[in-house]
């Protein structure tokens, strides 16, 4: 589809500064070239564009009371393990983060956590088996072992690919699972060389899991059948040895942007006057934090299971707005972030998948291009024509009714 439109692609581009007029940009600059035009998009998880360019955004979650929502604050739902999140010596074990997870219902700059989605097979004419970890450490699965003689769920989930493979996925129901808690939360604020340090570390934690998975004498018969004889796949990632090469950036930055979306714009007033797309990912955080709680006790803290629409099994559909993906005007003017986005914690738990990502970033490529050719701000597009623009294109505006609630028993 790129090629179809002329559209040149440039890869490995690192930012490294922008250049402004007043509230535009007028180029970035990377390490290989400087670029020019009159509408820029922010496509990236991270929202590095829309930070150098100087708009305001925030990391994290919410409070309760900031927006009303329920769902925001900590979140418990999993079952506190029978177990002890401390050493001999009184010290976190690893894998556990605090001894002190924070008011409930207060918001804090922690994010869910980031893992790799592993393409995976059975299939011994393309399985390769899973690289030795370096340096792996026995001890560092202590909290594992524990967790597993208490009866806690300890592995991740396999989703059927086609061509006998399986994506391999962070469990969110699990308690001890393919996603690093905690390792990510420097990210956004990291430069590429940085991300790059931070990287290895998730990679090294996946390795040494898969490596306990299959081969420790704690983990169950059962759970060890699980996984045993999994393998990365010969014909995916070959030049970075069939092991994924992006870390999968749950949740970043988002943009404070002229409407921010939160959990009532999901589930209470879907219908916008500006839509353009329509989301229903269902609300859906991984965890955020792990704590050893003091008296005995380890609980996972911050996932949110799908919230779906009553009696339908699926989430909500919703209207996302031009305006969330607009910085405010006074910031910048020739500027759209459909990735991060301006929303809260609990928004980006839903708008935080592809299918998501895909047709907001169709509407904001629409968008950009329409600004540029009428040689008008971004938040002073006329809506109309924009909204005709994506209907002719075939873009998806008007919600689905929504299913009534099933009638108890």
């Amino acid at each position: 589809m790129l090629a179809e439109s002329g559209v040149a692609v440039t890869t490995g581009q690192v930012l490294e500064s922008v250049k402004r007029k007043g509230p535009r940009i007028t180029s970035l600059v990377t390490k290989r070239g400087t670029f020019v035009a009159q509408t820029f998009v922010d496509g990236s998880y991270e929202g590095d564009l829309m930070a150098a360019a100087g708009v305001d955004w925030t990391v994290g979650r919410e409070g309760r009371a900031e927006f009303g929502e329920s769902y925001a604050g900590k979140r418990y739902p999993k079952p506190t393990m029978k177990i002890s999140g401390f050493d001999d010596a009184g010290g976190l074990l690893p894998l556990v983060t605090t001894a002190a997870a924070g008011p409930d219902e207060a918001g804090d700059e922690k994010l869910m956590t980031y893992s790799f989605r592993l393409c995976l097979t059975r299939d011994p004419a393309d399985r390769v088996p899973f690289p030795e970890p370096a340096r792996y450490d026995p001890a560092r699965f202590e909290l594992a072992r524990r967790a597993l003689a208490a009866g806690a769920r300890v592995g991740f989930d396999l989703y059927p690919l086609p061509g006998g493979k399986s994506d391999g996925n962070n469990s969110i129901g699990g308690q001890i699972s393919l996603g690093l808690i905690g390792g990510g939360n420097r990210w956004h604020a990291a430069d590429a060389d940085e991300r790059r340090v931070i990287w290895e570390p998730h990679k090294q934690y996946t390795l040494e899991f898969l490596h306990f998975l299959q081969t420790d004498p704690a983990v169950p018969d059962k759970v060890r059948k699980r996984y045993a004889g999994l393998g990365l796949c010969r014909d995916e990632f070959p030049d970075t040895g069939h092991f994924p090469p992006a870390l999968y950036v749950s949740e970043s930055r988002q943009m404070k942007g002229v409407y921010v979306m939160s959990q009532k714009d999901i589930i209470d007033t879907p219908e916008k006057d500006d839509p353009i797309a329509i989301s229903s990912f269902s609300i859906d955080s991984h965890d955020c934090q792990r704590a050893a709680v003091a008296g005995g006790g380890g609980v996972n803290e911050g996932t949110m299971f799908p919230v779906r629409g009553p009696g339908t099994g699926v989430g909500y559909a919703y209207h996302m707005p031009y305006q969330a993906i607009l910085p405010r005007s006074e910031q910048c003017a020739n500027l759209l972030v459909p990735v991060a986005l301006s929303c809260t914690h609990v928004g980006i738990s839903s708008l935080r998948i592809e299918g998501a990502c895909m047709v907001i970033g169709q509407a904001a490529g629409v968008a950009a291009a329409l600004a540029a050719k009428g040689d008008v701000a971004v938040q002073e597009l006329p809506y109309p024509v924009l909204r005709g623009r994506l209907l002719a294109q075939g873009q998806v505006l008007d919600l689905p009714a929504r299913a009534p609630p099933k009638a108890g028993p």
